[in-house]
């Protein structure tokens, strides 16, 4: 699946089969790791099911099943030259006047 051409729920459903993919090849029972995760045994059903819970629980579940690494590369920030910066700096106050607008 590509994430980029999915909807939310669809990512997200598919987060949740991974981690029950995940989970059976540690044999690893729903009510093994939910307690290991610290979450409810419903709270993991919903996540294998739909992926829609909090962030706090998938974050427990990937933890308990060796996973938290893998999200790390998600939320690094790239770096960017200083032109880049400069521009930034930049901040527009106002949008531009559009062509039809004049």
């Amino acid at each position: 699946m590509l994430f980029k051409l999915a909807t939310p729920q669809e990512v997200a459903g598919e987060l949740g089969q991974r981690l029950r993919t995940r989970r059976l090849s540690l044999n690893q029972s729903q009510a093994e790791t939910a307690a290991r995760a610290g979450v409810s045994l419903g709270a993991l059903r919903n996540l294998e099911r739909n992926g829609l819970v909090t962030v706090e629980v998938l974050l427990r579940v990937a933890g308990t099943l060796g996973l938290l690494q893998h999200l790390e590369p998600v939320f690094v920030t790239r770096p960017v030259s200083i032109e880049q910066m400069e521009t930034a700096s930049r901040s527009r106050r106002r949008a531009s006047r559009k062509k039809d607008e004049v």
